[in-house]
């Protein structure tokens, strides 16, 4: 079975070289050939022989770690993810054939000699469109990381995952949660998007909005450790399963974000592509995008920091399905 792999260009920095040159590649030690690198043990020597500043177990293990994973655990026919230096975007590859390990001079732009071929998909994944686990994923500050949601990509790619009977109809629980959701009025929602963006971090968290009024909800200040501070204006609007959120209603909420400020559109439904190019569009306040099951997501993370009143009202138990 194929897996799924993240290799990072040092936060996009040498992306355009990876995409351009079809490889994925690490740095590390620059003046070792590792070609004939059968085992992770065999690493050890070489790694404390380029970098004897390095005199930490752990910070040795860790970094030996990602580099027997790069040589050893990729396999031909894996698939590889590299995000771009614009971190909304992922680009995609296959592992080709054995042997795709190349010890290359480094005089591309890109200083990262151990390198494995990749061929690049032509076209590229918009990140806000996975789940939230699979985003949670793709932040590790690791170098190299293997992706557990396989099938959720595979999904998005056009591949089938391994077929399988199932003896039943699968049980769809985000459909159940959503249909929870859609029980709601409108305050009601509005209400709970103020609860959650509190659970989320966000300080002074303020349902604004009036129903119908097509314009901002709610608000909340996200305060990152006092290193930064970011103003979202959040848009709150429940639409029918398989319905889409059309770029227009998107760009309504950006007319009514204050400079400075950031926004977020949070429904029940899914969105147009149109609506997801004008939510990044450049020279505009960024908007993000939660869509249905990005937002049953995010439930099942913070349920328990959800008011008890709107636990009961939704009718769900813990893992939210039906009590």
């Amino acid at each position: 079975m194929t897996k799924v792999w993240c290799v990072r260009a040092d936060f996009g920095i040498y992306t355009k070289q990876f995409v351009e040159g079809g490889y994925a590649a690490i740095g590390w030690m620059p003046n070792s050939d590792l070609a004939s690198v059968k085992a992770r043990d065999e690493i050890y020597p070489l790694y404390k022989a380029e970098h004897p500043e390095d005199t930490s177990n752990i910070v040795i293990g860790q970094q030996v770690g990602q580099i027997a994973r790069f040589l050893l655990e990729i396999r031909a026919g894996d698939h590889v993810i590299t995000p771009a230096a614009d971190t909304e975007w992922l680009h995609y590859g296959k592992v080709a054939p054995d042997p795709s390990y190349q010890y290359a001079p480094g005089s591309d732009g890109c200083p990262y000699r151990h390198r494995r071929r990749v061929d690049w998909a032509p076209k590229r994944l918009k990140r806000g469109d996975f789940s939230v686990p699979f985003q949670n994923t793709i932040r590790s500050s690791l170098t190299v990381f293997a992706i557990s949601q396989r099938d959720e990509f595979l999904g998005a790619i056009g591949e089938a995952a391994p077929p399988h009977t199932p003896a039943a109809a699968p049980y769809d629980p985000y459909r159940v949660v959503l249909e929870q959701l859609l029980e709601l009025d409108a305050k009601e929602f509005e209400i709970l998007v103020g609860h959650l963006l509190t659970a989320l971090g966000f300080e002074g968290s303020e349902v604004t909005g009036k129903s119908g009024d097509g314009g901002v909800d709610a608000t909340g200040e996200l305060n990152v450790a006092n290193l930064a501070k970011v103003k979202v204006f959040v848009q709150a609007k429940r639409y029918g399963l398989g319905s889409k959120v059309n770029a227009s209603t998107v760009k309504q909420l950006r007319q009514a974000i204050p400079f400075g400020g950031q926004g977020a559109f949070i429904t029940t439904a899914d969105y147009q592509g149109a609506a997801s190019d004008v939510a990044l569009e450049a020279g505009f306040p960024r908007i993000g995008l939660i869509n249905g099951r990005q937002l049953v997501d995010l439930l099942i993370e913070h349920w328990s920091d959800i008011p008890p009143e709107f636990r009961d009202r939704l009718g769900l138990k813990p893992g939210l399905v039906r009590a």
